[in-house]
């Protein structure tokens, strides 16, 4: 899937470059164009018959370029030139939408032709400054020969600006080289190999003495488990992680296989929402290795009507991938921290949700859902329940499921009426407590 959205993104470049340069048939079929001291812009102008044609091929370019900058592959390294690339993208979009008024001399012009003149030199200035970051990164002689050239039309172009004459030849030459640029990136990308900007496993533990595994729910971070660590582990081996952005889609087998991979002897395991299904498929499935499972408000669907659907689990399958584009790191960044927050009431912590891994890795849990909710009802006709002892822990109102699940395993239900979902920072004492009890 890397290689594809890779394939992808080069061929958007292509199409910007291609779409970027539909000016050159047109300068032949339109009276009066003047290739030697005319704009480009000028073909685009309102008073021109192919101004609407023109201005759409300027908006489809930078959509293009946009959409190639959000599935290129992240590297670090190379953000300012990016950044400077997606900005070339939206202002040539903001080309197309304010025309020149005509291809002519005036006394007074509309904001429209002020405005395009503002947007079109920032697209300039950004697209030279892509080239000049991104071929000091690169050291490509390829990259640095159009970056060169570029700036070098572009200065004459100035000073034609300046002589008031040859100011559309020299502009010419300089869109030229700038779709050459945007064919020069498509070329690298074709030619580059896979990359996935991955995010290790963080895994932490604390504490001696009987070992305790803290599972978190969906989207959640080994964080979001302090409090109850903090307590823990004066008298218990606490480990809590984050589950690492997935080659594939998760499954609840791969996730029950990977509790299963943590320590060699047997350990409490406490599990907060949709982790108590990761829990109990572990309990069913490896039940040798869990002494006891603490279910804190766990997700709970008695009759899973349907599988995931076939869109989403096409999404799901292309999720990891795009988790290592620059479109997922710009996401999660702007949107991860503060939705974070916003939800459970916690900071973020090193980053975490600032990860374009991490956002994929949590949209893939979220569209897994449902599967992961049939696999648990397969794996219970399958593996009776093991008696392991349990407690689960409802927070608000009665819940019907957990009372069922509480009945069948003989467990301990506890009920909190007047606390939220989030427990674990709540009131970790209570959660403690429950396991200590086991």
């Amino acid at each position: 899937m890397e290689r594809s959205l890779t394939v992808v993104a080069a061929a958007a470049f292509v199409a910007a470059a291609l779409l970027y340069s539909a000016w050159i048939p047109f300068q032949f079929v339109t009276p009066g164009a003047d290739a030697v001291n005319g704009y480009v812009s000028e073909l685009a102008a309102r008073d021109q018959p192919w101004s609407g044609t023109l201005r759409l091929t300027d908006a489809l370019s930078g959509l293009a370029c946009l959409l190639g900058t959000a599935l290129t592959p992240r590297v670090a390294a190379e953000w300012p030139g990016r950044l400077a690339l997606a900005l070339f993208g939206l202002f040539t979009v903001a080309d197309s939408a304010f025309p020149l008024d005509c291809a002519c001399t005036r006394a007074v012009y509309s904001l429209s032709h002020h405005l395009h003149s503002v947007t079109s030199t920032l697209a300039t200035g950004a697209v030279l400054a892509s080239m000049v970051l991104l071929s000091r990164r690169w050291r490509s002689a390829p990259a640095w020969t159009i970056t060169v050239a570029s700036a070098a039309a572009t200065i004459m172009t100035l000073a034609a600006v300046a002589a008031g004459a040859f100011i559309g030849t020299t502009q010419r030459i300089q869109v030229v080289l700038i779709a050459a640029w945007l064919l020069c990136l498509a070329v690298r990308l074709a030619t580059a190999g896979a990359r996935r900007d991955t995010a290790p496993m963080r895994v932490v533990s604390e504490g001696s003495g009987p070992p305790v595994l803290l599972v978190t729910g969906v989207a959640g971070s080994w964080f979001h488990w302090d409090a109850v660590a903090g307590d823990l582990a004066a008298d218990h081996r606490v480990i809590r992680f984050d589950r690492p952005a997935p080659q594939a889609p998760p499954t609840l087998y791969g996730e029950a296989e990977r509790l299963a991979g943590f320590d060699g002897s047997r350990f409490t395991v406490i599990a907060h929402s949709a982790g108590a299904w990761h829990a109990e498929a572990l309990a069913r499935l490896h039940p040798s290795r869990v002494a006891g499972l603490v279910l804190v408000d766990p997700s709970c669907e008695p009759r899973p009507r349907r599988r995931t659907s076939a869109p989403g689990r096409a999404l799901g399958r292309w999720l990891p991938a795009w988790g290592s584009t620059w479109s997922a790191a710009a996401l999660a960044r702007l949107l991860g921290p503060p939705v974070h927050r916003l939800l459970t009431g916690v900071r973020d912590r090193g980053g975490v949700y600032r990860s374009g891994p991490f956002l994929a890795a949590s949209m893939g849990e979220w569209l897994a859902y449902r599967d992961m909710a049939a696999d648990l009802e397969e794996i219970r006709r399958a593996r009776p329940w093991p008696g392991i002892p349990v407690v689960i822990i409802t927070a608000g109102r009665a819940n019907a499921c957990h009372e069922a699940l509480a009945a069948e395993w003989r467990a301990r239900l506890v009920r909190v009426p007047d606390a939220g979902h989030q427990l674990p920072r709540l009131n970790p004492q209570l959660i403690a407590e429950a396991c200590r009890s086991l």
